[in-house]
């Protein structure tokens, strides 16, 4: 009996209040936010004259390329010697596409009296992003696929830029672009039914720029699949990170007497959202 009268008190003193609704899951602080930001575009910056201070192919470097197709692995062989400035062209189409995509949660009344702050984590995403593909492509010496080939321009397949395969930075930004706004948009509206196909959207956008820079010989297919986990991990985990604390939940124990005069112990549940 005091057992199940102790149940029925904690059931009882549950109690859930309801505050303001259009209310941010995020937070900003800049001490915090503001030294990130700022440090991710300073190592940008220093993963770009890394790059700049590489070496650039000679004639002989591209035939020992050449020579080594066989040595490439399963996965990424079938796209050695790849090369199609049109497909290059057509990858920049979603890559460009994906930077917008985050302002369309501007046509969300809940996201857009939060404009200021979520451009504020969507930049800091960015930066992130930028941050590590510049260091790995100044420190890496992958091969970019077409010069495994003849079909690229010589001057380009000489050039630094051909250094410089791993990993797809226009996947890697897109993923962190499109993630961002379906992971924003769930946390303002939890209980969508466009939640998925946001989701799915979000997916298919960097999938296709990877496919595409596969086509034009940019990228292996590691390559890609590297970026696209970096930066849907950016776009996903950062507005993750960002977000309050959950002091809303809190526990208390409480000592009375029921109603027949029995002493109980139990503990109260406050939640308010």
């Amino acid at each position: 009996m005091k057992i199940f009268t102790s149940l029925l008190t904690f059931l009882l003193l549950s109690q859930i209040s309801f505050g303001q609704q259009n209310t941010s899951p995020y937070e900003w602080k800049w001490k915090r936010d503001g030294i990130w930001t700022g440090a991710a575009f300073a190592a940008s910056a220093g993963g770009l004259l890394i790059i700049s201070n590489k070496d650039s192919y000679s004639d002989e470097d591209l035939a020992q390329i050449r020579s080594e197709i066989d040595e490439i692995n399963f996965m990424d062989r079938w796209v050695a010697g790849n090369y199609s400035e049109n497909a290059n062209k057509i990858s920049d189409i979603p890559f460009a596409l994906s930077f917008a995509a985050p302002f369309a949660l501007l046509l969300d009344k809940k996201t857009r009296n939060h404009s200021g702050q979520l451009f504020g984590i969507y930049i800091e995403s960015l930066a992130t992003t930028s941050a590590l593909f510049t260091i790995t492509a100044g420190l890496s010496n992958r091969s970019r696929p077409y010069t495994y080939g003849t079909d690229a321009p010589l001057e380009q397949r000489k050039s630094i830029t051909a250094t410089r395969s791993f990993y797809s930075g226009h996947v890697a930004a897109t993923a962190t672009a499109t993630f961002f706004a379906a992971k924003v948009y769930q946390d303002f509206n939890p209980g969508s039914p466009a939640i998925p196909y946001i989701y799915a959207g979000a997916a298919i956008l960097p999938a296709a720029v990877g496919y595409y820079r596969m086509q034009a010989g940019q990228h292996f297919l590691t390559d890609v699949m590297l970026g696209y986990t970096l930066g849907a991990l950016a776009g996903y985990y950062i507005p993750e990170l960002h977000k309050k604390k959950n002091q809303s939940l809190s526990f208390q124990p409480i000592m009375d007497q029921n109603f027949y005069g029995e002493n109980y112990q139990a503990i109260s549940l406050r939640y308010q959202f």
